[in-house]
């Protein structure tokens, strides 16, 4: 039903311009006048279809709020339309969206073809090319990414624009396996990866939220530290910066990954380095000095590649793992992240039968204990950390009946399993990293001890090892050890988090033998006085052979557990599942882990 209605304003303002004339039949939504209050426009539009009546007001009349501006007569018939309606902003593309858009894609591999080629013709990824490989499909979200670089003090905006987009690091937050993760990137392409001073704030603003929403982080390291070409800000050291600090920070509270290929020096490499794995690919140059660094200092001229390769870095123990190429880091990084993002409901394992032929019958032939590891593991589920560093121990990440598992293993093909200064190094900085996000560890205990003699004193022996008992003292993660040939001294009672009574359960297997310490050591210093009694050498090494025998016989494992100092033995082939057994009596994850925030305040850097 037509019906004749007022047009009132609800605020006060000026008549900008008016739209429609008496007469005029309108449509819903026709402009009918344009307002202008507080400096800001204000389009009043038809409700309703309909006829004006008459017009009230002109341009430049001033409105109070509630004044009458037109009356018009609603009608439901088909509207003839005469009046303008405002489709600006719903047909085409608006001037500054195209603006916007034309700077985004100056930020984009192909707005930047120059760069682009550049870099696959180094047979390199771009930045981007690896977090779009990290990250799942359409998740990555930047901060940051129409930062330029604060030198516009003597450089134009447009040459900023063009040539140092992000500053040079690339940041955000995405999902990777299906989680939330914190990616940053720095861009070689860009003023050669360096930290310039708005990345710098980049980062904070990242780490800050890292720390909020406690997200884990990958970052790509590749670049040549601090730069000194910045102008826009008053900075003089530019030592104030928080960026290592708040990196440092997160050290205990999520997982953090760092990834380099080519050339990461100084400030970069301050920041991988206190990540908790670092991936490298084979041309992978890391150092706290870059070459110009270390010409400055006097201390030499070097090209880059002589600072810090993956031939030094690797068996020193920086590197955790190499990988073959860019690819393939980034398929290690979000493996690695796997094992902290919970559970997975499908797995296999091998026939566990085959962990009874890992331990020769013959006590003094070697076995690669990787063997064990393998065996015991779900089928594909090893991620081993640092295989070149410290040979003598075994640092793994697995997965058992699909929960994320900690293992540490004595290897008696290097030093017959002693545990020296590296070892023990390598060995309590994993067991941080199990305790610190929650992972259960297991001991696969092979060592006739620590190793001694005036060479690895000079190591500073004392100090590394101990690292072991402080470290293994203060787990509260379900930990077990299982004995599978030699358990002797301290160095056994290290791997057992300093005593066969901290684990969960200490248990051998049948090949087990023990002692406090090496039996032939035992029996040449404990009775040294009988033997030197024995003239004739051949009834001496008679008499010390049948002593080793009893000592061996007196140190099986079967005894051992017979007098209680160890749980139980167990035939091989049942270890895997009383691992998974005693976690499940260990309850969910909750029940032994603080959740959310800190159970240590940093895992060790070394």
């Amino acid at each position: 039903m037509a019906g004749l209605t007022d047009l009132s304003v609800p605020f006060a303002g000026t008549v900008l311009r008016v739209d429609v004339a008496a007469g005029d039949r309108v449509p819903a939504g026709a402009v009918l006048v344009v307002l202008e209050s507080m400096k800001m426009e204000h389009v009043v539009e038809a409700a309703t279809p309909g006829v004006i009546d008459s017009i009230l007001v002109a341009p430049g009349d001033a409105v109070q709020t509630g004044d009458v501006i037109l009356r018009m007569t609603e009608s439901d018939g088909p509207p003839v339309t005469t009046a303008r309606v405002d489709t600006e902003s719903r047909t085409g593309i608006r001037p500054e969206l195209t603006e916007l858009r034309a700077r985004v894609d100056a930020t984009l591999d192909a707005g930047r073809p120059a760069a682009t080629e550049r870099r696959h013709a180094g047979g390199r990824r771009t930045a981007r090319e690896n977090i779009e490989d990290l990250c799942d499909p359409g998740s990555f979200e930047e901060y940051g990414r129409l930062v330029i670089a604060a030198q516009r003090a003597r450089r134009s905006t447009e040459d900023l624009i063009a040539n140092t987009p992000g500053d040079g690091l690339i940041a955000g937050i995405g999902r990777v396996n299906g989680d939330r993760c914190a990616v940053l990137s720095y861009d070689y392409s860009v003023l050669a990866g360096t930290q310039g001073q708005m990345n710098h704030r980049k980062k904070d603003r990242l780490f800050e939220l890292v720390e909020r929403l406690r997200l884990p982080v990958v970052l790509f390291a590749e670049g040549g530290g601090g730069r000194p070409g910045d102008t826009d800000m008053a900075v003089v050291t530019g030592l104030d910066t928080e960026a290592f600090a708040l990196f440092g920070a997160l050290s205990g509270l999520v997982p953090l990954v760092g990834v380099v290929s080519g050339r990461c020096f100084a400030g970069n490499a301050a920041l991988l380095g206190c990540c908790h794995v670092i991936i490298a690919t084979p041309d992978a140059n890391v150092g706290m000095g870059g070459p110009a660094m270390i010409e400055g200092g006097g201390l030499g001229v070097f090209a880059p590649e002589d600072v810090g390769p993956v031939s030094v870095q690797v068996p020193n123990g920086v590197v955790d793992v190499l990988a073959a190429d860019e690819k393939e880091a980034v398929e290690v990084a979000r493996r690695y992240l796997s094992y902290f993002q919970g559970d997975v409901p499908d797995w296999s394992c091998a026939d566990q039968d085959l962990v009874r032929e890992v331990v020769p019958p013959d006590r003094r032939r070697v076995y690669d204990v990787r063997r064990a590891v393998e065996l015991l593991a779900d089928e594909g589920s090893v991620l081993e950390l640092r295989p070149s560093f410290a040979p003598g121990m075994v640092t793994a990440l697995v997965r058992l009946e699909g929960r994320a598992v900690g293992v540490i293993a004595n290897n008696p093909m290097h030093l017959s399993g002693a545990i020296d200064a590296g070892c023990a190094d390598k060995a309590a900085r994993f067991m941080q990293l199990c305790e610190a996000f929650g992972l259960p560890l297991l001991s696969l205990c092979d060592t006739p001890g620590f190793m001694v003699g005036p060479e690895a004193e000079e190591t500073a022996l004392v100090r590394h090892v101990s690292r072991m008992f402080v470290v293994g003292a203060s787990l509260t993660v379900p930990f077990a050890c299982v004995i599978l040939r030699k358990g002797y001294g301290l160095g056994a009672q290290a791997m057992a988090g300093g005593s066969f009574r901290r684990p969960i359960f200490t248990v051998a297997w049948p090949t087990g033998e023990l002692g406090g310490m090496g039996l032939e050591g035992a029996v040449r210093l404990g009775f040294r006085r009988e033997l030197d009694l024995i003239d004739d050498p051949d009834e001496r090494e008679a008499a010390y052979a049948a002593m080793v025998f009893r000592a061996y016989e007196h140190g099986k494992a079967l005894n051992v557990a017979a007098h209680f100092e160890i749980d139980d033995v167990i035939d091989p082939a049942l270890t895997r599942a009383r691992f998974v057994h005693a976690l499940t009596s260990a309850g969910p994850r909750h029940h032994w882990s603080v959740g959310p925030g800190r159970r240590l305040p940093f895992v060790d850097t070394w």
